[in-house]
Parts: structure tokens; C-alpha cells; sequence
């Protein structure tokens, strides 16, 4: 079976379908009607359905709009601070970016984030710091310099979320780098749960030192094939 993975252009061309940026909100004037509509659709949003996490609970969401995972790194956002604290622990640090408002930022959390044997890979393996894409907060990089995560994301070249970025466990990989030079490896929009878990042991196993993932995946893919196992990769 072929299969490849999405490029920058695939998802600029097919935004609709992948993780892409919207705008920040402009302000908005209502009329009276607009005002009756929305009471009158107010109940609509209580009965949304939920997103869920491994353990069956409802994921909550945070004061900035972003679903928020319990296991999501503790931080004062001063990166090299985080990647040495996870690489005392032989973890790779993970910076995964989200806004609010992205439908592939709530697939990951609904679909990936809620099978266990990815949560358990992912907790094993990394630490995973979130950053919005359009916040405020102080985030202080590998060289130093601090920005709010909205200048930190534009610096680290973010242009679709959910995107997660990678770093290599030793720290001379880090030092004094920017998120561009310093990354190993980046998921720029949203992956299927095959894609997802198969990205985590490309960078865990360490193979992005040797080959692209895409010959990673169809290699991985071929071993499973041979096992008698058909992977649902959609």
C-alpha cells in the first residue's frame, strides 16, 4: 500500500482538512437580533460533545481556549530549564503549539491523546510543553531571549497547529539555539494516531539521525505487513 505523508503545500493547498491558522477575533457589533440568536443557540453549546482523555474523563479546557491534558509539563516556560530537567530523565522535550478555536488541536486530544497506548509512549518518552499560538505569556528560549508565545511562535517559524516540535535529548543540541536550528524533528499540522505513535518512536529511537520519516513509515509499515497486521493508517 502507498501512502504519504501531507507536505507544507498539501496543507496550504487543502486547509479546510488540515490544521491550519485562523485569524485572531476582530471585535463585532450585534444588532438586536443577533443578540435573540445567539440566546436562542446558547443551549446548543452545552450539548456539544465532549472531548474525552485515555482514562474516559472529560479533557478540560483552559481560561485561554485550549484543551488542557493533566499531564502536560508543569512550567515557568524557560525552555532550557525544561529540556535539561527532561533529559536527567532521558526524555526529549516536546513543544506542542494549539489555539483556540483549531478543530485538528481537538482531534488530537479526542482521537491520539485518548488511546493509551500513545499516552503511555508519549509520558514515557517526552515531556510535552504547550504554547498558544496567540499568547501572552513569557517564554524564554534556548538562546535566551525572552518573547510572548505569540513572537515566540512566529520566531519558531509555527504556521499551522497543531504543531509539535522536537528537540534532541543532549543539551549541546540545544544550547544557544534557536527552535528552528535546535529542532530534530516537527509534526506541522495534525497526524492520524499511525502516523502520530510512529512519529514518537522516530524521534525516541533516534532514526531521525539516519533516515526521513516518510522511508521510516513505509519500512515500518512493511514489518507490520509482514506480521499478519494491517494498521488502520487513516
Amino acid at each position: 500500500m502507498n501512502f504519504r505523508i501531507l507536505t507544507i503545500y498539501d496543507m496550504v493547498q487543502n486547509g479546510r482538512k488540515r490544521g491550519r491558522i485562523y485569524p485572531k477575533e476582530e471585535p463585532m457589533t450585534f444588532t438586536r437580533r443577533d443578540v435573540c440568536g445567539l440566546l436562542a443557540l446558547s443551549g446548543a453549546a452545552s450539548v456539544a460533545p465532549s472531548v474525552l482523555n485515555a482514562a474516559g474523563g472529560e479533557t478540560a479546557v483552559g481560561d485561554n481556549g485550549l484543551f488542557a491534558q493533566d499531564w502536560f509539563l508543569e512550567s515557568f516556560f524557560d525552555l532550557s530549564d525544561d529540556h535539561a530537567e527532561l533529559a536527567a530523565k532521558n526524555k526529549n522535550l516536546a513543544i506542542l503549539f494549539e489555539q483556540r478555536g483549531c478543530p485538528y488541536c481537538r482531534e488530537l486530544h479526542r482521537v491520539n491523546f485518548a488511546r493509551k497506548e500513545i499516552l503511555s509512549y508519549l509520558n514515557k518518552h517526552f515531556g510535552v510543553l504547550q504554547i498558544d499560538l496567540w499568547g501572552s505569556r513569557s517564554v524564554t528560549g534556548f538562546d535566551g531571549q525572552k518573547l510572548e508565545e505569540r513572537a515566540f511562535a512566529q520566531k519558531s517559524r509555527v504556521v499551522f497547529t497543531p504543531t509539535m516540535v522536537f528537540f534532541p535529548r543532549d543539551a549541546s543540541g540545544v544550547k544557544g539555539k534557536s527552535i528552528a536550528d535546535a529542532e530534530i524533528f516537527r509534526m506541522p499540522g495534525y497526524f492520524k494516531p499511525f502516523h502520530f505513535i510512529s512519529m514518537l518512536e522516530f524521534v525516541n529511537e533516534g532514526h531521525y539521525r539516519t533516515e526521513n520519516f516518510q522511508r521510516f513509515l513505509q519500512g515500518r509499515f512493511a514489518k507490520l505487513k509482514e506480521q499478519g497486521i494491517n494498521p488502520d493508517i487513516w
